[in-house]
Formats: structure tokens, sequence, C-alpha cells
């Protein structure tokens, strides 16, 4: 089923989406796209439905056709905090502060979120693969993420974060074991299954 344009007509709508929510390291990133009402694309769709190539070839041309674009970071530290659903909408936010026109109506991936400013909002479950608007800010919040844990990973080369981005995979949690934390972790996080006096 292909996805749409727009979920209200002659309405000014931001697709919301959020990259890292699972992961044990690095920060959160959010992005909200702003699309023409007419815009249409034979390849965009869910982030993770595309190949890395897919969704670095999309970004460009993403940019280039919105009306307007931004992204939001809330790193580890701050996720820590507030806890990640917190950090999540935070992030939304964010993104939403950078666009440079005002949207009438945010179109939220999920199921949860928190009003920015006096904006309707409407979430929408699986939304990224719904709406084109939602999909374009699904892309550009998991190549920026995903860009940002690879040039981590330079610094921190144990994690095989160019490969697994800082979500919880056998490779990485293995590290933790062999090598601690870093400052990237979020140590509000359960990192490994057992609970290591390391992380306590």
């Amino acid at each position: 089923m292909p996805l749409l344009s727009f979920h209200q007509p002659n309405t000014i709508e931001a697709g919301c989406d959020e990259a890292g929510r699972g992961c044990l390291a690095g920060p959160v990133v959010a992005a909200a796209v702003i699309l023409p009402v007419d815009f249409s694309h034979h390849v965009l769709n869910d982030s993770k439905k595309l190949s890395a190539k897919q969704r670095e070839d999309l970004v460009d041309e993403i940019k280039s056709r919105a009306i307007a674009w931004g992204i939001g970071v809330v790193d580890n530290h701050e996720i820590d905090e507030i806890n990640i659903l917190n950090a999540s909408f935070l992030a939304m936010h964010r993104a939403l502060d950078q666009l440079q026109v005002t949207p009438e109506l945010l179109l939220i991936d999920g199921n949860r979120f928190t009003a920015y400013e006096q904006i309707p909002h409407e979430t929408m479950i699986k939304g990224d693969g719904r709406f084109y608007s939602i999909a374009a800010a699904s892309v550009l919040a998991k190549t920026y993420r995903d860009e940002l844990m690879t040039e981590h990973a330079i610094q921190y080369p144990h994690y095989a974060w160019e490969r697994n981005a800082g979500y919880p995979t056998k490779a990485h949690r293995q590290a933790i074991r062999e090598y601690g934390t870093t400052p990237l972790h979020r140590m509000s996080f359960r990192l490994l299954p057992e609970q290591l006096e390391l992380f306590v």
C-alpha cells in the first residue's frame, strides 16, 4: 500500500520520528519534516524497511524537496536523568524547534507524545509506514544517528557501534563485559542480562 502525502487536506503537517530508543549507548535522535502536499516517492518508506544505501541516497533528496526539516538530539546523560520516553519527546521537540516553517498539525510516529507549544498533534502507530512525512523523518533521524555512532566507534572501537549503532547485540554486550562502559553508555539501562556490580 503506498504511503500518503497528507493526513488532513489544506494543512501544514510535520511528520516526526525518532531513532535509538532501544540502544544501550549514544543519544536518541529525532527528526521533523514538512513535505509538499503532492510529495510522492517510489522508494521512501519506514527506514527499517530500507537498506543503509537506500537511506543514505534519500537524505539529500528529502532535505532538498522538504519545505522544512529539523534534527533534535538528546544525549545519554539526559536520557539517564529524564528516562528514554521523555527523552524521545524532548528530541522531537528539539527537532520541531529547528523548523523554519510553523506546522499546523504534527504527525507523531508511536502512540504517545507530549504537546509541543499549542500545535495539535496526532499519534500514529507505525506511522512511518503510512505517511511520507513520518517516513522522511525516520530516514533523517536514523541516518544522522548511525553516522554519529560510526564516528564514536573510532574512539571506542571495541563495541562495534559502526555495525550495531549502540543496539544491544551480542557483540556489544560482550564488549561491555570485557571492557566495561564508556561515557556514552546509558547507565539507567540494563546493559547486561546479569546485573554486574560494575553497573550498580
